[in-house]
């Protein structure tokens, strides 16, 4: 039987990538945007990458090129609030998160469709294979969508998340954070990202997040807390912008 591994020893692994990444870029080596898609402290990314090259398939029709996204009258005005998509209120800590979707330089990408998936202020999302022992919320499903704006905003109000445990090794727990999905004008240019909360103390043992080995990209994950955004005896603000390219652009999980 294998021994699991514990957090110290996925503590050591991350430092040495961290490490390697630091003499690299002191070398003047040209290092990846990405993290290596088998980074070794994230279990599962070694387990399920693909291990031969990708074949590459051509569509005559396009149908993924051309085929429509959601558009205006396919978001409703409650589905960007994840507060009031039941009869009752959640339970937990009601918070805004709002920013700016942005190219590489800087200009607002209008009518872009964001998602976001969370679980909810206990650590647990309501999907049949969580089986964390914590409560559901009846009142908290835990999705959401939204269309920006012309200054390519968006605006979410919901639930602050929960940290919760995962099985990548001995007592691994997950840092609060809640995933973002952007959609550019179809369905196959799709891109998937995790936004965090400032000051977690769980940040230094999550592989994941640990994965980007780049200080500064890391820091692009984490929201700030904005105190004008927050609404009195309702709601704490939090602002986290996008940027879709560029060497200021906020990590993808490419590969995932």
């Amino acid at each position: 039987m294998t021994t699991p591994l514990t957090q110290g020893d996925i503590s050591a692994e991350i430092a040495e990538a961290h490490d390697d990444y630091a003499k690299a870029t002191a070398d003047g080596a040209s290092v990846r945007h990405h993290p290596d898609r088998g980074y070794a402290p994230y279990r599962s990314s070694v387990l399920r990458h693909p291990k031969r090259p990708l074949v590459a398939v051509t569509d005559p029709e396009a149908v993924e090129l051309t085929g429509p996204v959601f558009g205006v009258t396919d978001v409703t005005a409650l589905d960007n609030d994840l507060t009031r998509q039941h009869q009752g209120e959640p339970l937990g800590e009601r918070i805004k998160v709002t920013g700016r979707v942005l190219d590489r330089d800087g200009r607002p990408v209008r009518g872009q469709l964001i998602e976001l998936w969370q679980a909810n202020a206990s650590g647990r999302y309501a999907h049949q294979r969580d089986d964390h022992p914590a409560p559901l919320d009846p009142n908290f499903t835990g999705v959401g969508r939204c269309l920006t704006n012309d200054q390519g905003e968006y605006e979410f109000v919901t639930i602050k998340p929960g940290a919760y445990p995962w099985r990548n090794h001995l007592n691994a727990w997950r840092p609060a954070h809640i995933h973002f999905s952007l959609f550019g004008t179809a369905f196959s240019q799709r891109l998937v990202t995790q936004m965090y909360f400032p000051g977690d103390p769980l940040f230094p043992y999550d592989p994941i997040l640990q994965s980007v080995t780049d200080d500064a990209a890391r820091q692009r994950l984490v929201a700030t807390y904005d105190h004008d955004l927050s609404s009195p005896e309702w709601s704490l603000g939090y602002r986290w912008d996008i940027v879709l390219d560029g060497p200021a652009a906020t990590w993808i999980e490419e590969g995932r």
